[in-house]
């Protein structure tokens, strides 16, 4: 869901000034653009412009580093969750999550960047990962809220991306939307249990938990198309098939829905049908706190990226240990 990167990453050094191509490259480009042009799939060791490449790497690390940040709020609840099922799914998420920001390390290595290169870019601050992880979890409805609407927001996001134009990327993201579905049909079920089922204090506390994470929600497409300079090239070569303003859309005339059934108010006054347009018109998003939250200055962004530098410092020990028992073993195989 977790992909802003290509709308709000800064353009690296040297990204918009002239190039001067010889003719081989020249005709190299030509034929890339014949294959996009075709719909096909480039694969790692193809030929591929620069700024493509740059463009995936910003992308899917982007994405790999949402993953793994992604797994602190919802962590933090699974000593508290209410019951021993409760405990089990919440912990098999998580480990999800994990397992989604491996695959897509892994991903972004095929285009000749390394995983040390990526996580330095994480802890310095140089890369992003997707706002909504900078806002707290403060009750368990969060949990449920987090499945429904981030990883229903997630989903809207992600499916486009199994046709993405870069294979290895495709290719991971057809396994981790099967397992958002499952996340979030299995928040949507821990509310409707709430609402069904529970105290007026546990109702109330899903409507607050919606309430707080409703308009993040919205942020999570990235800004408006037309504040989304990087949008119409990544379109251009098929990273990205849907625009921002479209998958919001998309979103929000499912959750109206889905809102109903539950029982719980989306805290929107100008949230109506529109005949006309045959979609829900909704309320202005307040993009200063978008830009703000991304530039930073979030409820969470120095705990989460503080949370991450001491795991990755912490765990040092784990990889030295692991460099030299494949340092003593490697001569002994070669050997044999």
């Amino acid at each position: 869901m977790y992909t802003q990167a290509m709308d709000t990453m800064a353009r690296e050094p040297g990204d918009g000034k002239k190039v001067i191509r010889s003719a081989e490259e020249a005709l190299l480009e030509e034929r890339f653009e014949a294959r996009i042009d075709d719909g096909e799939f480039i694969e790692a060791k193809d030929w591929m412009p620069e700024h493509y490449r740059k463009t995936l790497v910003r992308q899917i690390s982007q994405h790999a580093h949402s993953e793994i940040v992604g797994m602190l709020p919802e962590g933090n609840w699974i000593t508290r969750a209410p019951t021993l099922k409760r405990k089990a799914i919440l912990l098999a998420k998580v480990q999800d999550e994990g397992g989604h920001g491996l695959y897509l390390y892994a991903a972004a290595e095929t285009l000749g960047t390394s995983r040390d290169q990526l996580l330095d870019a994480l802890h310095t601050g140089r890369a992003k990962y997707s706002s909504i992880f900078n806002y707290p979890t403060l009750t368990w409805a969060d949990m449920g809220t987090i499945g429904w609407l981030v990883d229903g927001a997630a989903i809207m996001n992600q499916v486009p991306i199994c046709r993405c134009s870069y294979a290895p990327y495709a290719r991971a993201m057809i396994r981790i939307c099967r397992e958002e579905s499952f996340h979030q049909r299995q928040g949507y079920e821990a509310l409707l249990t709430m609402m069904q089922h529970g105290t007026e204090a546990q109702r109330a506390m899903v409507q607050d938990s919606v309430n707080r994470w409703w308009w993040p929600c919205l942020m999570m497409f990235g800004p408006p198309d037309d504040q989304s300079p990087n949008s119409a090239q990544s379109m251009r070569w098929g990273i990205k098939r849907v625009s921002n303003d479209e998958l919001r859309q998309k979103f929000v005339d499912a959750t109206v829905e889905q809102a109903k059934v539950l029982g719980v108010t989306l805290p929107d006054p100008d949230l109506k049908w529109n005949e006309a347009r045959q979609h829900h018109d909704f309320g202005t998003i307040d993009w200063s706190e978008f830009w703000r939250v991304v530039g930073g200055d979030g409820p969470c962004n120095q705990e989460r990226l503080g949370a991450r530098v001491k795991a990755w410092e912490d765990g040092a020990w784990v990889r030295e240990a692991a460099l030299a028992h494949a340092a003593k073993h490697t001569p002994l195989q070669q050997a044999a």
